[in-house]
């Protein structure tokens, strides 16, 4: 038979996908590496669904999404972001990955290159390459506080750099960019003409500073704004995501839905919908147990003298393990046989965390202690 793709063949594996694999496998496997809040979804939100199928609200919507949660959208960013934010620059997508590759795919040509955190999720690098665009990783320091620096993305632009793709809070490392590293990035967008791919959709996630959104300080319609209902409303499954632009650039995003998608499911948007108008007690509960989650995973790490990223925002810790003598993934396949703990390998997400773990503070409190105090264990049992 005649070859399959190269190009999707020559992407990166996952290293999150490859432990979860691995995890499904250990019955009694405490699961640290998926980034997936472990609350059930509100019920006010189910029951809006539920009512959306009985009313036989089961049929295509536009490609944009329904106008009344578009119109909820641009309310609540409007607020957020304290400038105004029109129904016409927003597109409801399958989930944020696919308003990710949406943005991408709208603004680049092959040849391209983007600018891409390091370390970030790794799907980002498997988008920019499966569009034929070519990544090009910038540093964020981990002594900086995983904030990059001018001089960490200044010296990678070049002629043909198209966009940079930023991401705050992070995922993996829960750092909050300040309004300082925020005003820089746009700084260098607009002296170099780039697009901007910001993903904020862990902006309601802030336990110390404030979120600065890029797509606040945008003058000119460069800020492609990035969200979902996914991590906000425990709504992983339900796959709504959704992407703010320049009416310019959602005319091409339209086109994009139409060849991956046609539109969001029709139910789920009026979830998402119900989600965003509806009472936001579920969300202020949320953020504090994350909190109280984060703080007790510190306090182990602090008292073992154990190495870890202290975040302030999102849901997630790096752990450092260059004691130990191992890559991240050896680690983590290890510490899963060894200690039934499920990690991710810090080398996914890029070059500059090859030597840390990601451990993901979605899991309950008892678990996610006694998770932490195993890994402990486990690297403290390597430690050379």
């Amino acid at each position: 038979m005649k070859e399959l793709s190269r190009m999707i063949q020559s992407l990166p594996e996952s290293g999150i996908r490859k432990l979860q694999d691995a995890a499904r496998e250990v019955p009694d496997c405490i699961r640290l590496e998926t980034g997936e809040p472990n609350f059930i979804t509100p019920e006010y939100i189910c029951e809006a669904a539920k009512k959306a199928m009985d009313d036989g609200f089961t049929k295509y919507t536009p490609v944009p999404g329904i106008k009344t949660l578009r119109e909820a959208l641009a309310k609540d960013f409007t607020e957020r972001l304290g400038k105004e934010v029109k129904i016409s620059e927003i597109v409801v997508t399958g989930g944020a990955c696919m308003a990710l590759e949406a943005a991408l795919g709208s603004i680049g040509n092959p040849g391209d290159e983007v600018l891409v955190p390091d370390p970030s999720w790794p799907v980002y690098e498997m988008q920019v390459m499966s569009l034929g665009m070519t990544p090009v990783p910038y540093v964020m320091p981990a002594a900086n506080g995983f904030e990059p620096k001018r001089e960490n993305i200044e010296p990678f632009i070049t002629d043909k750099t198209k966009a940079i793709m930023v991401n705050t809070p992070s995922n993996p490392t829960g750092a909050v960019f300040s309004e300082e590293t925020v005003r820089m990035i746009m700084e260098l967008a607009e002296k170099y003409d780039l697009y901007v791919i910001s993903d904020e959709i862990y902006d309601f996630l802030i336990y110390e500073g404030k979120h600065c959104s890029l797509k606040a300080l945008d003058k000119d319609g460069r800020v492609i704004l990035i969200s979902g209902a996914s991590k906000k409303y425990a709504m992983t499954g339900w796959r709504i995501g959704y992407l703010i632009a320049s009416e310019k650039i959602i005319a091409l995003v339209n086109q994009m839905m139409v060849a991956m998608m046609g539109n969001a499911t029709a139910v789920a948007q009026k979830a998402v919908e119900a989600a965003i108008t509806g009472p936001q007690d579920f969300v202020g509960f949320s953020i504090k147990d994350y909190k109280a989650r984060r703080d007790a995973a510190a306090a182990i790490f602090q008292e073992e003298q154990v190495g870890f990223s202290y975040p302030h925002g999102a849901f997630y810790m790096m752990v450092d393990i260059s004691c130990c003598g191992m890559d991240s993934e050896e680690f983590a396949l290890k510490l899963l046989a060894e200690e039934h703990v499920g990690v991710a390998p810090g080398g996914t997400f890029g070059k500059s965390t090859s030597q840390m773990i990601r451990i993901s503070c979605g899991t309950e409190m008892d678990n996610l202690c006694e998770g932490v105090r195993r890994l402990c264990r486990f690297i403290k049992k390597y430690t050379k």
